[in-house]
């Protein structure tokens, strides 16, 4: 029996019709209004009858329809198949609980957590050639390409075949969530030369990670802690990273492939790497009495400042007052408040300067910080979050699929002749 087979309790999975629409003809999508960018014509060509509208970065387009989560920008609120991410996280749930919801599509009774987490738990292992890999690759590699890479690799060990059948999609799902934290976790380890810790199953998600890259059993309140930051950064509507992984499993290759799509582009520090670019940014104004001449600096210079801001949140970010709230507690724990000190006066001087608010890296950088994190670890735990949303992402793709395929307005010359090579200039 493969080592996927026995990853996943062997047996025939049974094919399921997915629907699929292999129709290439584009079709009409609402817009938001934008100024019109026309292609020059070419001398005598008569006007087109239309003049194309391009949105630049897609924004204002809606690509498709997904129950999983809703992103009111306007309003500050997040909610995920219904549920208020407010709700969730003070009820409060737990992130298996989430992942359950986003691949199921409701909240799971006691049983059926109980057996989700079952699932996650046994499929807590790495085939000998990726732990292999992590042992081998350079120990000055980015996390983030590691992680890339080793996700890539798992599907060379995946034998069943059968890339859009839903119930085996599933299990490839959650086998790649617990996986993810192992590649990280082990990576960190090896390079430090330091032993692998032997997988624990008495442990949840954010606890176990805690202990791999540890190696001794995590508090209740830190595990509490990376929790909810799990929750919080579990889904997010059609993000970069998730449009990335709907974009390849839209072509019907793999899971695999998709989720390694989502983890590159997450790489990206206007995307996931932002809440590395926060830390580095508090480190570099080094104390409170520092950030207004700072701040001014930037601005007078017209450079980004990292964490403020959002594509799609006109008013505060609602993960980030989460987020705020077990900073200030963490910090003042740690007896290290400049750290929260700092963030809260970078704040107050962009929404004053700038009518610009904290998103939710702002403060998820002073977090996972304040637990001991390293920095070069803050974008892969996103991933270990967000592989929950990229997973239930690519399921509810492939159940009505339909080819991403959008139209690109050409703006270069036209009626060019070709010069013999001796004439060129």
């Amino acid at each position: 029996m493969s080592f996927l087979k026995k990853l996943f309790g062997g047996g025939d999975q049974k094919s399921s019709c997915c629907g699929h629409d292999h129709s290439h003809d584009p079709q009409p999508v609402p817009a938001a209004p934008a100024a019109p960018v026309t292609s020059p014509a070419p001398a005598g060509d008569p006007a087109p009858a239309k003049t194309p509208v391009v949105h630049r970065g897609l924004e204002g387009v809606y690509a498709n329809e997904s129950k999983l989560s809703d992103v009111q920008g306007d309003d500050g609120k997040l909610y995920y198949l219904g549920y208020n991410i407010d709700d969730l996280v003070e009820a409060p749930v737990t992130f298996e609980e989430v992942i359950y919801l986003l691949h199921k599509h409701k909240l799971p009774t006691r049983s059926e957590l109980e057996a989700v987490e079952a699932k996650l738990r046994a499929r807590r292992s790495l085939p000998q050639g990726i732990i292999d890999f992590l042992t081998a690759a350079p120990k000055t590699a980015n996390p983030m390409d590691v992680l890339r890479t080793g996700v890539s690799m798992l599907g060379l060990y995946d034998d069943l075949g059968n890339d859009t059948d839903r119930p085996l999609n599933e299990d490839r799902s959650l086998a790649i969530i617990a996986k993810i934290p192992l590649i990280i976790g082990y990576y960190h380890r090896a390079r430090q030369g330091l032993s692998l810790p032997p997988v624990r199953l008495d442990l949840s998600e954010a606890g176990h990670f805690l202990y791999l890259i540890t190696g001794e059993e995590p508090s209740a309140k830190a595990t509490q802690t990376l929790d909810i930051a799990y929750i919080i950064h579990a889904e997010h509507g059609m993000n970069a990273s998730t449009f990335s992984a709907r974009v390849t499993v839209a072509t019907l290759s793999d899971i695999y492939s998709a989720i390694t799509s989502a983890i590159g582009t997450l790489k990206g520090p206007l995307h996931g790497g932002a809440n590395e670019g926060v830390i580095h940014m508090l480190e570099e104004i080094g104390s409170p009495d520092k950030v207004d001449a700072w701040v001014e600096e930037r601005l007078a210079r017209k450079e980004k400042i990292m964490g403020i801001g959002h594509r799609v949140y006109k008013v505060l970010d609602p993960r980030a007052p989460h987020l705020r709230r077990m900073a200030i507690k963490l910090t003042e724990e740690l007896g290290e408040p400049k750290w929260i000190q700092m963030s809260e006066r970078i704040a107050e001087i962009m929404r004053t300067r700038k009518k610009l608010e904290a998103n939710v890296d702002f403060y998820s950088a002073t977090v996972y910080h304040s637990l001991g994190i390293p920095t070069d670890l803050f974008t892969p735990i996103f991933a270990i979050s967000r592989a929950a949303g990229w997973t239930a992402q690519v399921l509810e793709q492939l159940d009505d699929n339909r080819l991403y395929r959008p139209l690109t307005l050409y703006t270069g010359p036209h009626g060019l002749k070709v010069t013999p090579i001796e004439q060129r200039v």
